[in-house]
């Protein structure tokens, strides 16, 4: 089927920033939509950047102007560029793939996670 694999998280200061990444690979036919989403403790899992096949892109207002996803589409990944962090950004951060398998399924996949803290 389809398998992700998420890397990139870490601990970082407040203003620093990370780069997380997202390999999805397995019986894919096409990927129409790779998402990252983030659940801090005690709060819902929330949608935190979203790219479509068709290249457009969507982000949560708390993030917009500090956070930027990109795909490339040749090796299935999807990244997330995270500048000036605020400590209201520690979550765990989730990769998400909407897919069409090669049996001509849609599939949901999520990856499993990778925590970001942001701590002085």
């Amino acid at each position: 089927q389809v398998q992700l694999v998420e890397s990139g998280g870490g601990l970082v200061q407040p203003g620093g920033s990370l780069r997380l990444s997202c390999t999805a690979s397995g019986s894919i036919v096409s990927i129409h939509t790779m998402n990252w989403y983030r659940q801090a403790p005690g709060k819902q899992r929330e949608l935190v950047a979203a790219s479509t096949s068709g290249r457009n892109t969507n982000y949560a207002d708390s993030v917009k102007g500090r956070f930027t996803i990109s795909r490339d589409n040749a090796k299935n990944t999807v990244y997330l560029q995270m500048n000036s962090l605020k400590p209201e950004d520690t979550a765990v951060y989730y990769c998400y793939v909407y897919s069409t398998t090669r049996d001509y399924r849609f599939l949901e996949v999520w990856g499993q996670g990778t925590p970001v803290t942001v701590s002085s």
